[in-house]
């Protein structure tokens, strides 16, 4: 079971991570909120150092860095 929040509109996202080359060749983790889990790329938890929060005009979910 993924990771799941609710915005301040009572919607679910679940999130997923995967690994992405860049256009230098260059591999990185990205973190992203989906409304439907999709297999494979959901997490469990958040990873260490991040926090959810949300974009107050359309209420989408996001990571940043916990300070």
């Amino acid at each position: 079971m993924a990771f799941v929040t609710e915005n301040s509109k009572g919607q679910m996202y679940y999130l997923h991570t995967k690994e992405v080359t860049l256009k230098g060749g260059r591999q990185q983790r990205i973190y992203y909120f989906a409304k439907a889990e999709k297999p494979g790329e959901g997490l469990d938890s958040l990873p260490v150092g991040f926090q959810v929060s949300e974009n107050t005009r359309t209420g989408l979910p996001m990571l940043k860095k916990a300070s």
